[in-house]
């Protein structure tokens, strides 16, 4: 059967070592899950930060599809928050099991599933839930040409919005891209899990790597494109500065995988969750120094350091906590966790049309982001739970 685009599983191994194995896994399982309800939860609050801007000429260039008349100044924190690490966290989790899953499966097997997970999952969503998505936001400009019409006008190929959806075909390209160095490379998986053992072996070193490797590969986009540039041909979209970013994230956790997670930062009694509290507390350090730099923007180039010493303390912290904190597993997480993936897929539109439907409601933002998140939340699972039971479509999601 056919693997989630983010789950995770392992090879087979004795008792001991299934033993080892689920203690190791649960908290990488929940810590994916968690991002999942961190990225429900930023854009359910996306509508209330006073920072928003709708551009009623290009409703896609707004920033976000829905903003309320009601605002509240600790949504712009938590947007700040989630924004500088989560994504590329993400993508870390999402590489940690690649090689070995290429190691077991060999190339074709292995892009074989991830056409599965990802492949068809992207296009169906993209050219049916995405247009239904956007379309209150584009009847916020005062315009209706009608639902249909506007689905037309959406998948045309100078407007076709992906949103969240822009993250599975770029892990596809990056998954592709590590078959193709699997069968190409017969030493690659030597070299990965040796310097992959040598840089996740403490939790400062990774932190170091993670941080220069990441300033060198963000930068240089940064400096070219700015913050905000989104290459976009049709709905393939991805943030212009971030791409190397993420690119460095997703292989440095295809080399923890490769290493080994019953060793290193990854072990649920490794160094980095024996020390999680010091990392918390660097995570917060660097997280005030993300907020002054958006108060008083520094060059480029020392807020591209900035930035990924940031998401490199951010990413060990959130990793840290639930290595030390997520030791067993039970029924609600786990249905959740099974959901999380398809969560991610469908979520949008709920939010959307719950934000739309919420603009004039007489309470207070904190309210509507809560019952916004509460509500997509739970529509998001039911309807995946549901959609699970559909043989065909439990592969996919």
């Amino acid at each position: 059967m056919a693997e989630p685009a983010l789950k995770i599983d392992v090879a087979p191994q004795s008792r001991a070592g299934d033993r080892t194995s689920r203690e190791r896994t649960v908290g990488i399982d929940y810590l994916r899950t968690f991002i999942v309800l961190l990225v429900v939860f930023h854009h359910s609050v996306l509508a209330y930060v006073t920072f928003g801007r709708f551009d009623r000429v290009h409703y896609l260039w707004s920033t976000a599809p829905i903003l309320d008349e009601r605002r509240w100044a600790g949504f712009d924190l938590v947007v700040i928050f989630n924004d500088v690490f989560f994504m590329s966290l993400m993508f870390l989790v999402s590489g940690l099991f690649v090689w070995s899953s290429l190691e077991r499966k060999a190339a074709r097997t292995f892009m074989r599933d991830r056409l599965v997970r990802l492949g068809i999952p992207f296009p169906v969503v993209v050219a049916s839930l995405m247009p239904l998505a956007f379309y209150p936001s584009y009847r916020m400009t005062g315009a209706d040409i009608g639902l249909t019409a506007y689905w037309r006008q959406c998948l045309s190929w100078s407007g076709w919005p992906s949103g969240p959806a822009w993250f599975v075909w770029v892990l596809l390209v990056f998954d592709a891209a590590a078959a193709v160095v699997w069968k190409i490379a017969p030493g690659a998986g030597a070299a990965l899990r040796a310097h992959g053992t040598a840089i996740f072996a403490s939790s400062l070193r990774s932190f170091a790597a993670l941080a220069a490797v990441s300033t060198v590969a963000y930068m240089p986009m940064l400096l070219i494109y700015g913050r905000w540039h989104w290459f976009a041909l049709g709905p393939f979209a991805v943030q212009a500065s971030r791409v190397g970013l993420y690119a460095v994230w997703f292989g440095a956790g295809v080399a923890a995988g490769a290493a080994g997670l019953d060793r290193g930062i990854f072990s649920s009694r490794g160094p980095l969750a024996r020390r999680w509290l010091r990392w918390a507390i660097a995570a917060m350090a660097f997280f005030v120094l993300v907020v002054a730099m958006e108060l008083k923007p520094p060059p480029l180039a020392v807020y591209a350091a900035g930035f990924a010493a940031a998401c490199a303390a951010m990413g060990l912290a959130m990793t840290a906590l639930f290595l030390r904190f997520a030791s067993a597993r039970t029924p609600s997480l786990e249905s959740l966790n099974a959901c999380s993936y398809g969560i991610y897929l469908i979520h949008y539109p709920f939010v959307i049309w719950l934000q739309w439907a919420m603009l004039d409601a007489d309470v207070t933002p904190i309210l509507k982001a809560v019952f916004v998140f509460a509500a997509a939340l739970a529509l998001s699972w039911g309807a995946v739970a549901a959609l699970r039971r559909v043989p065909m479509v439990a592969k996919a999601i």
